[in-house]
């Protein structure tokens, strides 16, 4: 569900605040403004870009460092059933 193309995403700079978010079964990336809307109306917010920031601290990710974040917020949102 989660890849290392949502991780990706969230790390790119971006003004937009982006937070990851599983909506009906699907993963995505969005503005941070916009979680309050009706379009994102009980989505699970999984992370956001300065959660994974503080994770990874101040260095540039690896490929393997972004395998492995991509991994546990996948293995995070299955056991939160999402």
């Amino acid at each position: 569900m989660i890849t290392e193309e949502h991780v990706r995403d969230l790390l790119r700079p971006r003004a937009d605040d982006p937070t990851l978010v599983v909506l009906q079964g699907r993963a995505q990336v969005v503005p941070a403004a916009e979680l309050g809307t009706d379009r994102y109306r009980g989505a699970l917010e999984v992370a956001s870009a300065d959660d994974l920031a503080r994770r990874i601290g101040s260095r540039t990710p690896s490929e393997q460092d972004i395998t492995a974040l991509a991994s546990t917020l996948d293995a995070t949102v299955t056991e939160l059933g999402g």
